[in-house]
């Protein structure tokens, strides 16, 4: 099979430029848009004189060159004229100023659940995606045309896709190269303008008659059969979810390239009688209609515009070019959203593809040779498309899926029957809703085996294997994926090498010693480092200098290496001080791994005893470490290699007003430590609430302080949850504000008004699942951070 590689340098142009023009100001992306196009046309002078003698194999490199040179300048363009767009307008300034305004525009997405930590009760919040249209602020009005994230109460759960909505709230500024204009923060219910149009009432209540068939059958089709049809998978069971996750079925409910390819293949199939110009208007009617349904993301566009490309070839009599089609659809959407180039969703739709049309038709020609060609097939699909997605989904969570491939060929056979039934029940549920329910119960059938294979699969020992992290640990990936496709074509000496050496770099970034080693060698920690908080995710960790191999630690994260490998990335070979805020799993459950890792003398614990399994295992932990334990809280103070530190909180009174046993009084409980070296001080608040942050407040007042004034480095309590107490923001104040957090939590943290409360008394606020691992260095001038 000959790959047809001449739209790839164009398409992979186009992405480049997007990907990078978001972050410029429009005047220099318009530059650089002309300095391409001046390219071109050097590129295309080259050519002349070829005439009716040029090569009739190919384009020549100089044509392709400028082909790539022209979309890349287009899309540049696009970009220029998007970004001005956006900063130009009312909305800019008020944004940058944090005003409070009224915005009116249509809901562009289904609103998102956020739940919050059970310490703040429960409950939930609500994100909406919202096109604003109108901005009313400080007296003025004006009109825009901007995507805004709204943060809003629970009410606005039912809002619907379409809808015309008016908010009132306080505009935050987003960071450059997200895809929203600005977040607003919003506290009242919805105020609904205008319904949304007839035809996203009508699938809405397409989506809603489908969800409806399910409401009584087993949890698992709750789940998938809307799902897998139309790509809502908000009521999947939180271990049926885990579970795909771990042996990487997620793509099976996002909507994308296989859901439009079954769907359109259905629909061509039943008209294979009609004549090629009928095919492709009903194939395109299809196409749009089924886009609708599903809501427009990016991998659902992306396989959209792949399908168009492919009717377009049916109406043209002309053989429809797997390749060329992915490379014009990544183009044209560039050009409309320019934003999509940034996006994990968009390159791991694409990178899938890309998979499926470059490499399973090769693998299965080889693998026909040892297996029927029926299997061989199925095999090569689920291969090829974890091979060219596994280096980005390494960027998202350190961990191979090491069963992705057989789960996937097992699962594979029920997807088409399930989506089949799934979308025809969604279809006919408003007309014909006797038909809904054993259609949508059938569906459930193959859904039923979906399930058994993840489940099943996940509960294997190792089926999700820690890998090294971040931007190293995804070369690596990629570097051993090529290395086994080369070595898989060579002979059999060639394979026993390459098993060998394959063999070597697993053990480096699967074990966790060598894994550690491996990324003490490739840290980007530099040498002359004070500080550093960890990326552990949703949990705490942070480490402050106190010698060329020795670091004072403030808590150690959630179950994990990330805290351990944290510290050996940086150098630290022993922990001189241990200081651990409160017992909880989230800054306390990667003990273990820590103590492999380095070795610890002295640790400070808070003086609250619960929850009480958490303390017993820590204790023991630390005993057979033979580390020394000192419960301490507010009034004691000692000196560590340089290191002073002062506890501040709890006090003797508030442990006495605890209730014996309550495990919720411990973030109030957290032991609070204020760190000094001869270049750096630090506040480590552990997970305060309100009632323990305004008990430190009167105890720093009783003692005749305003505060830590002057303190470096705050580490912002409870990961920059929203419940926060603003007069001990504003007592601490601090150059930098340190959120540690991790992605996509569930729990809705950080908080953007806590962000900008933070910010707002002058601190630099950065948040780790954003930087990752933060790192605090001597500067000209003071202190620098390196995100």
């Amino acid at each position: 099979m000959t790959l047809d590689l001449r739209l790839a340098p164009a398409a992979l142009a186009a992405w480049a430029v997007a990907f990078l023009g978001v972050l410029v100001p429009p005047t220099v992306a318009v530059v650089g848009a002309a300095l391409l196009l001046l390219l071109a046309g050097r590129a295309a002078w080259s050519l002349r004189g070829g005439g009716r003698h040029r090569d009739r194999a190919g384009p020549t490199p100089q044509a392709t060159a400028a082909l790539a040179l022209v979309v890349a300048a287009l899309v540049l363009g696009a970009v220029a004229a998007h970004v001005h767009q956006r900063a130009s307008g009312l909305l800019t300034e008020l944004t940058e100023a944090g005003a409070v305004v009224t915005v009116s525009g249509p809901v562009t997405g289904d609103p998102a659940v956020i739940a919050t930590p059970p310490e703040r009760g429960g409950g939930e919040r609500v994100t909406v995606p919202v096109r604003a249209d109108l901005v009313v602020g400080r007296g003025l009005t004006a009109r825009a045309r901007a995507p805004v994230l709204l943060l809003a109460p629970p009410t606005w759960t039912g809002v619907e896709l379409g809808a015309r909505v008016r908010l009132t709230g306080r505009l935050v500024a987003t960071e450059p190269g997200e895809d929203v204009a600005a977040l607003v923060v919003v506290h009242a219910d919805p105020e609904v303008e205008a319904p949304p149009p007839a035809h996203q009432r009508l699938a809405s209540r397409m989506r809603g008659g489908l969800v409806a068939a399910v409401a009584d059958a087993p949890a698992q089709a709750r789940g998938l059969v809307p799902g897998i049809a139309v790509g809502d998978d908000s009521r999947l069971p939180p271990e049926l979810d885990d579970a795909m996750t771990a042996v990487s079925l997620t793509h099976i409910t996002a909507v994308s390239g296989a859901h439009v390819a079954i769907v359109l293949g259905a629909v061509l199939a039943g008209l294979s009688w009609a004549p090629r110009w009928l095919r492709a208007a009903v194939g395109g009617a299809v196409l749009v209609c089924f886009v609708v349904l599903v809501r427009p993301e990016a991998s659902v566009l992306r396989s959209a515009t792949m399908g168009g490309v492919a009717l377009l070839a049916l109406l043209l009599g002309r053989p429809a070019r797997a390749l060329p089609a992915l490379c014009s659809a990544v183009m044209v959407l560039l050009l409309l959203d320019p934003w999509l180039a940034r996006s994990y969703g968009f390159v791991l739709s694409v990178l899938a593809t890309t998979g499926l049309v470059v490499l399973s038709g090769p693998w299965a020609e080889a693998l026909s040779r040892r297996m029927p060609r029926t299997l061989a097939h199925v095999v090569a699909v689920p291969a090829a498309a974890q091979v060219c997605c596994a280096p980005v989904v390494i960027l998202l969570e350190p961990a191979v899926a090491t069963y992705a491939i057989p789960a996937n060929v097992l699962a594979a056979p029920a997807v088409p029957p399930a989506t089949v039934l799934g979308v025809v029940a969604t279809v006919v549920s408003p007309w014909l809703p006797a038909a809904t329910e054993p259609l949508a119960a059938a569906a459930g059938w193959f859904t039923g085996w979906i399930a058994w294979v993840a489940l099943g699969w996940a509960e294997l020992p190792g089926a999700r294997l820690p890998w090294l992290g971040g931007l190293a640990g995804a070369a690596l990936l990629a570097a051993v994926t090529v290395l086994a496709v080369v070595v898989a074509r060579r002979g059999r000496r060639a394979q026993l090498l390459g098993a060998g050496v394959g063999a070597l770099v697993l053990a480096l970034a699967l074990v966790p010693g060598p894994r550690r080693a491996l990324g003490g060698l490739v840290s980007a920690v530099p040498d002359d480092w004070l500080a550093v908080q960890c990326d552990v995710g949703q949990g705490s960790g942070f480490a402050l200098r106190s010698g060329p191999r020795s670091a004072v630690v403030v808590d150690v994260g959630p179950e994990g290496p990330a805290a351990a490998d944290c510290l050996v990335a940086a150098g630290v070979r022993e922990v001189d001080l241990l200081v651990l805020t409160h017992l909880h799993a989230d800054h306390v459950a990667g003990l273990p791994e820590v103590l492999d890792a380095v070795e610890v003398h002295h640790v400070l614990l808070t003086p609250h005893d619960g929850p009480a399994a958490a303390e017993r295992q820590v204790l023991a932990a630390l005993a057979e470490e033979g580390a020394t334990v000192e419960r301490v809280g507010a009034g004691t103070a000692g000196e560590v290699a340089g290191v002073r530190w002062r506890g501040l909180w709890p006090t003797p009174r508030a442990l006495e007003l605890a209730t014996p046993g309550d495990d919720d009084v411990a973030n109030d409980l957290s032991l609070v430590v204020r760190l000094e070296t001869a270049q750096l001080s630090v506040l480590a608040l552990g997970d305060l609430e309100p009632d323990g942050q305004r008990g430190l407040l009167n105890e720093l007042a009783a003692g005749g302080e305003a505060g830590p004034v002057g303190v470096d480095v705050v580490l912002v309590p409870h990961h920059g949850s929203a419940a926060q107490l603003p007069a001990l923001a504003e007592a601490v104040g601090g150059r930098l504000a340190l959120v540690s957090v991790g992605a996509d939590n569930d729990f809705g943290h950080p908080a953007p008004a806590t962000l900008e409360l933070y910010g707002r008394g002058g601190a630099l606020v950065l948040r780790t699942d954003e930087c990752g691992g933060v790192v605090v260095v001597p500067a000209e001038g003071g202190l620098g951070a390196q995100c």
